[in-house]
């Protein structure tokens, strides 16, 4: 920002004393444009025009995760407040390898053990996905707070609008298997009030109740909310005129999205 052609000085004017028609030693103020010759106007007195810009961190990623990480600037601050208590899903890919345990679910972590994997298959775990996302469904509903036996209630899960709207425990509202090639599978997550660590210990309980151990190879968020891997810029793409054209292309779909779910 500092970097661009500064505004024009302001024009200023001042009433300057003037012999006043008729002569008689008489005087009278008259107002004169002065050229912006001041020394408050030179860069190198006043310094850079923006000195501070106040900037938020939305849903944050620990270190072995990437993918949609949302910032707000100025009075995006105040809208990722908004957007957080909409409650919106993210989704995940997540990564997975049967075979072995570490202390920390993760590939990187500390062995803890290995074990036999060829028993499994894909449908034995798209079962077990099932099981997952049956018990989490009901834990939604429960969160969510409403009757299910009423209208508002039918409309809103017509609208995918049935989330919690305030603090609970993290849900899944989907899960599906991606890819399976053993001993490596992949996961896509739907879910809310989550966090990566969590995602890694749930790879971990499949592998157990597979009767064997997994580890998590990778955590990527693809979705936050309205925003997609679509809307995210890479670090060559970290420029003001990326970052200007990214919030032009977001705008509507934040306003739009608060207005349905806070009205």
């Amino acid at each position: 920002l500092n970097a661009m052609p500064g505004r024009a000085p302001r024009q200023q004017i001042r009433f300057l004393p003037t012999p006043a028609p008729g002569g008689g030693g008489a005087v009278e103020l008259v107002a004169a444009k002065v050229p912006p010759g001041s020394i408050t106007v030179s860069l190198a007195v006043r310094g850079p025009r923006f000195r501070k810009l106040k900037i938020g961190a939305g849903h944050r990623l620990d270190v072995k995760a990437s993918g949609v990480f949302v910032l707000g600037i100025g009075h995006g601050n105040k809208l990722l407040t908004d957007l957080y208590n909409c409650h919106l899903t993210k989704v995940y890919t997540v990564g997975g390898l049967f075979g072995k345990a570490t202390d920390d679910f993760s590939d990187t972590g500390n062995l803890v053990e290995k074990t036999t994997f060829d028993h499994i298959t894909r449908e034995k775990l798209e079962r077990i996905l099932a099981v997952i996302q049956g018990t989490n469904q009901k834990a939604l509903l429960m969160y969510s707070n409403i009757d299910m036996k009423t209208q508002e209630a039918y409309e809103l899960a017509v609208k995918g609008l049935l989330r919690p709207m305030g603090k609970s425990p993290p849900i899944i509202t989907a899960i599906r298997c991606l890819q399976f090639a053993l001993p490596e599978f992949q996961l896509e997550i739907h879910c809310l009030h989550e966090t990566q660590q969590y995602l890694r210990k749930m790879v971990h309980e499949i592998g157990l109740e597979l009767k064997s151990s997994a580890v998590c190879t990778q955590v990527r968020r693809i979705r936050d909310g309205v925003f997609t891997l679509d809307d995210a810029l890479p670090r060559t793409q970290w420029n003001l005129q990326s970052i200007q054209e990214a919030i032009r292309n977001c705008q509507l779909r934040v306003e739009t999205e608060l207005e349905k779910t806070l009205g």
